[in-house]
Order: structure tokens, then sequence, then C-alpha cells
């Protein structure tokens, strides 16, 4: 058990626009620029590929050190917010990403951009993963809560609808290069939103959580943040339901970031298409996301999570056995359906998995979802990276289409076996 101080908190009167919703902003901002550069590597596979001559697998190697640090700093990320502040954090995230987006300009050989794009944008956008999402929801909501998680998730796909086509058009008429400096002026520039709107906890501004007027007492972690994280992860892995929960994520991002995130584009170029209109494709593909994003968050608020997540993994399933006979030099009505469907599915996952996480684990649950989303990054990384050998050795990427899909059924089942608890029949009633 870990070691705590207790420090009430301090009541205050209301203002009319309640700060949590300011957090919330400034939250959304921060996320929107820390996904410019998540975007960025499904368009700029093949300008690397033809400039340097290094191979698919070796790029959707750097991808996937991204992937899997943007997961495994999550939960540490977590913990150090509850230390240090989340102001801090994600200040210092956002200069991180600016940093390896910036400095890849430079690059002339293969272990720079593992450097730049793996490790170092990797843990930058890893301390704004989505636990940063759960940490605020926590701190700052009562009611809504499912809602704003939603609308907080979708800022990534608000950022890859707003970065992928202009990375996709400087990179083809301006070169990359050009590309890797927009994403990076764009996750500085967020940096004064953060530090003007971003508040730690209710308290600091005399107020309480959005949805109550009780006066409740705040618990301060005291030791590391890694032993925090560490002893957290401990004692969830003794429940299946964490299990449950991890395996599940894992396929989740296998069968988004890893595949369709990075993959997309070069997969529907080998088919004749144009980058900039699969790039198009994929921006259209984040719209309908938030879209399916806030909707999931409402339904999270009204609906048992278990179900829901049982219903997107079918859903996404069928979607990606069906999407390698949809390829084409143009965009035919069947792949405007898949667009629409699997844009609407994309992370409609993460408001009843962050759910699930709170009602199992309380207070440690942002913690515990930073672990479960560990397992989503290790899930994406292996799908690059694996998505990528089979495009060199095979010529397509048939196969990994249709292994994601079969994924995807065991993900629904994985997800229904969660067994129900008191707790959450108490909160659906």
């Amino acid at each position: 058990m870990t070691d705590t101080v207790i420090v009430p908190r301090r009541s205050g009167r209301g203002r009319r626009i309640h700060w949590a919703f300011l957090v919330a902003f400034a939250a959304f901002v921060a996320l929107l620029g820390a996904a410019g550069f998540r975007a960025a590597p499904g368009v700029l596979i093949d300008p690397l590929h033809h400039e340097f001559g290094w191979s698919r697998g070796t790029i959707s190697t750097a991808v996937s050190v991204n992937l899997l640090l943007y997961g495994f700093i999550a939960p540490f990320a977590a913990a150090l917010m509850e230390r240090l502040g989340m102001r801090r954090v994600v200040v210092g995230a956002l200069v991180l990403v600016a940093a390896g987006s910036g400095l890849t300009v430079f690059m002339t050989a293969s272990w720079q951009l593992l450097l730049c794009w793996g490790v170092l944008v990797g843990t930058g956008t890893g301390a704004m993963a989505l636990t940063f999402v759960a940490t605020v929801t926590s701190r700052w909501f009562v009611r809504h809560r499912g809602l704003v998680s939603g609308v907080l998730t979708a800022a990534s796909a608000t950022g890859q609808l707003v970065f992928l086509p202009v990375v996709a058009a400087l990179a083809t008429s301006h070169g990359w290069r050009s590309a890797s400096l927009v994403v990076a002026a764009a996750a500085l520039a967020v940096v004064p939103v953060v530090l003007l709107l971003l508040r730690e906890h209710p308290r600091d501004v005399g107020t309480t959580r959005y949805g109550t007027d009780t006066e409740e007492e705040v618990v301060v972690p005291v030791g590391s943040s890694a032993g925090r994280a560490l002893r957290t992860l401990g004692d969830a892995a003794r429940t299946p339901a964490f299990w449950l929960l991890a395996g599940g994520f894992a396929i989740c991002g296998a069968s988004t970031n890893g595949l369709i995130g990075t993959h997309f584009v070069p997969a529907a170029h080998d088919h004749g298409m144009p980058h900039t209109t699969a790039a198009a494709l994929l921006a259209l593909v984040g719209l309908f996301d938030v879209a399916g994003t806030v909707l999931s968050g409402w339904l999270t608020d009204r609906v048992d999570p278990r179900w829901l997540l049982g219903a997107y993994y079918s859903l996404r399933g069928v979607s990606l056995l069906v999407l390698p006979h949809l390829f084409a030099p143009t965009t035919e009505p069947p792949m405007w359906a898949f667009i629409v469907f699997y844009g609407l599915d994309w992370v409609a996952t993460v408001p009843p998995t962050v759910a699930l996480c709170r009602e199992r684990f309380g207070e440690a649950g942002p913690i515990v979802f930073g672990w479960v989303f560990a397992s989503h990054q290790v899930g994406a990384a292996l799908a690059a990276f694996g998505a990528g050998l089979t495009r060199d050795e095979l010529g397509s990427y048939d196969l990994a289409w249709y292994v994601a899909g079969g994924l995807c059924a065991l993900a629904a089942v994985m997800s229904v076996r969660i067994r129900p608890t008191a707790r959450n029949h108490e909160t659906l009633r």
C-alpha cells in the first residue's frame, strides 16, 4: 500500500464557467498539439524510403519504438502528474515533441530516425497519452465524466484531422522536412495555453469537482512516482479484469494506431491511390472519430461499458476483413462507407475502458489505465512492425488486415467476459 498524507480540499463559490471546463479545454489543446507528429508516420514512410533507401521495415521499427514508449511512459507519467503536477509534465512533454520533430530535418542515418521519431517523440507523446485524460476527468469531473473522456479522447483524432492533410501536402510540395518543422512549431504553440489554463486540483482555484458541492479530501501519494506506478501494476495484475482489459486494448492498438494509422496510406498507394488522397481519407477517419468518441462517452454514462466494448470490437473486426477488397486507384462508394464506419469506431473503445478502470480500481484507476494503455501500444508496435515486414516479404498488406480482423473478434469476447461488479450495477441504476 502507498503511504499517503491527507490534504483537505477548500471549498469556494462556483464560477459562471466552471474551472473544470477551462482545464478540459487546455487538455484538449495539448492533446491536439501532440497528435500532429503521431499523424505524420503514415505519410512520411514513402518519402523517407525514397530519399534514404531505408526499407519500410526499418522505418516501421522507428514507428514501433515511438508507439512502445508512447504506451510505457504513460503509467509513469500519470504517477509523475500526481507528484509534480500536470502542468509541468505536459509542458515538458510538448517541448520533447517539438525537439524530436524538429531535429529530424538533420537526419542522415536510420539510428537518428529511431532517436528522434522513436525516443524523443515517443516519450513526449507518452507523457500526454490517454492517462492524461483519465487524470483530468478523475480530478475535475463527477458529472459527465464519460462525455468529457470522449471529448478529450477525440482530441487525438482532431489533431489527425488538422495535421494529416497539411503534412501530406507539405511533404508532397515542399518535402518531408517542411512537414516536420510545422509539427514542431504547432507543439510549441500549445505551451502558453497549458501554462495559462491548466490547474492541478479544484481546491487550487477555490472550487469543487464539476457535478458536486461536496468537499472531499485529496489523497497525495508519498514516495517515488516510479514506485507508485509499479506497486499499482502489481496490485492490478492480481485481478482477471486487468488482464482482460489489457488484452483487449492491445488488440485495439494493433488494429488502429499500429495498422491503419501507420500503413493505410502506403497500402492505398500500392493500389494506385495518390498519397494526398489516401491521407485525406485517413483524416476523414479522424473527423468521424470525433463524433464516434463523443457519442461513446455519452453512452458510457448510460450503458454497461463491457457490452459497448464487445460491440465496438466486433464491428471493427468485420470492417477490417472487408478492407483489402476496397482499395483502388480512386475512392469508390464502398471505401467511403468504410471510412465513415471505421472512423466512428476508431477510439470509441477509450471511454468505456477508462470507466471500467475507474470502477474496478478506484483512485488508482488513472495509473491502472496507464498500464492498460501500455498494452495498447505494445499491440500497436507489433502491428506496425509486423505489417511493414509483411509488405516487404509478401509484397502486399492483405494478410495483416485479415489477422487484425480475427483478433478483434477475440477482443470482443475478452471484453464481455469481464465480470460485472456491484459498484457497476449501482452506477447503472
